[in-house]
């Protein structure tokens, strides 16, 4: 349940306190790691604080829930083990066999996978739109259409959708629009304030922000909802442990001062990257050139760390120069202060090849960390040759 004492403040004091409340036993400043399992009741049913079992609610997972609902300014934060375990429970809540979900054209590849291996074994449908088009995602509409899902940026294209427009279709189609914010992160995007029913996030990405914990998260903007998805989550079982909660809690009071960083640094690299004669393109939303430009300015506060680029001689050149960098780590997962390098086609995205949503083989994606901007200018430069 979010807390209403922050609501007027400002992100960067709200990603500090929010949640963040001294311990009133001992004035700690900064949230116990409550590493237990069970509570004692004063009597049969005598609950302290409502907690019995930790897998139905443990104090530090409850410090990081209300934090997130902050951030996101919804009524309802949860916290998961992965953010593929926040879909599952979010998929599993608003769907029943028969029902239908339009979702993007260019989206992670686990996501993907989970519909197209895993829900449709369940009786749901799915097709996909270009969510950047109204009329693709109006096109993709079905009488039982339940949730329409959103990437922005998504991945690895970073392609960009006018969520208050799709908001708008969903709630005229009678659907959930649900919203990946794991790019953006709360600092620079606020769906439910655009219209979203649901934020999505991978935790163990800018959240979390320095590669050491793997974590999910569901931020409902209805507090109706957000009990179904409480109940569901409770039943399902797959919730953030206490101390990956802890380390989410502490990831995030640097969120915004991080995303600061990884923009100024994206955006540096992108002009480099846009001049060098081996690179035959950049997506980055950033650019004027980019088709969404103008809506990501519109409803971005920055356009973020991620930066996917295209090379001359095609996909071994592209995995060539993933193994050239010196700073960037080839690895999978993205939004540490460290930059990674990966090749989507063979890594992340392998899952989609062959469907709707495969991407260019000589694509190549780069997660910008907050190290110093010419030494990874240095390195990508070398890198391509």
């Amino acid at each position: 349940m979010s807390d209403d004492s922050h609501e007027h403040q400002s992100f960067e004091t709200r990603a500090i306190h929010a949640g963040n409340t001294a311990d009133p036993q001992t004035g700690a400043v900064v949230p116990p790691i409550y590493q237990v399992s069970t509570y004692k009741q004063d009597g049969v049913g005598g609950l302290r604080g409502g907690y019995e079992y930790s897998r139905s609610a443990n104090p530090t997972r409850t410090a990081l829930e209300e934090n997130l609902a902050a951030l996101e300014g919804g009524r309802r934060g949860l916290a998961f083990a992965s953010g593929l375990a926040a879909e599952d429970c979010l998929l599993r809540t608003l769907l029943s066999p028969g029902d239908h979900v339009v979702i993007p054209n260019d989206a992670y590849g686990g996501t993907f996978r989970l519909f197209a291996k895993v829900v449709s074994r369940w009786g749901v449908e799915w097709s996909v739109a270009d969510t950047s088009d109204a009329d693709s995602v109006r096109a993709a509409l079905t009488p039982k259409t339940k949730v329409i899902w959103v990437e922005t940026p998504s991945n690895p294209l970073l392609g960009i959708t006018d969520i208050a427009v799709v908001a708008d279709i969903a709630r005229t189609a009678g659907a959930k629009l649900v919203v990946d914010n794991t790019f953006a992160s709360p600092y620079l995007q606020q769906p439910l304030a655009l219209g979203a029913d649901v934020v999505v996030h991978s935790l163990t990405k800018y959240m979390g922000g320095h590669s050491d914990v793997v974590g999910g998260a569901l931020v409902a903007a209805d507090a109706a909802l957000g009990e179904e998805l409480a109940y569901h989550q409770n039943a399902m079982g797959a919730v953030a442990g206490p101390f990956d909660s802890w380390v989410v809690l502490r990831g995030i009071k640097t969120l915004a001062v991080r995303m600061d960083r990884h923009a100024e640094n994206a955006g540096k690299i992108v002009e480099v990257l846009k001049r060098h004669p081996k690179v035959t393109k950049v997506l980055y939303p950033g650019l004027p050139e980019h088709p969404g430009h103008e809506v990501a300015a519109k409803q971005m506060r920055n356009f973020g760390g991620m930066v996917s680029f295209q090379v001359a001689g095609g996909e071994e050149e592209a995995v060539a120069v993933c193994a050239r960098t010196k700073i960037f780590t080839l690895a999978e997962s993205l939004g540490g202060v460290e930059s990674l390098i990966e090749h989507p086609g063979r890594m992340t995205h392998a899952s989609v090849a062959g469907s709707a949503l495969e991407v260019p083989a000589d694509l190549i994606r780069v997660s910008v960390g907050i190290e110093n901007a010419d030494d990874l200018i240095a390195d990508l430069t070398q890198a391509l040759g």
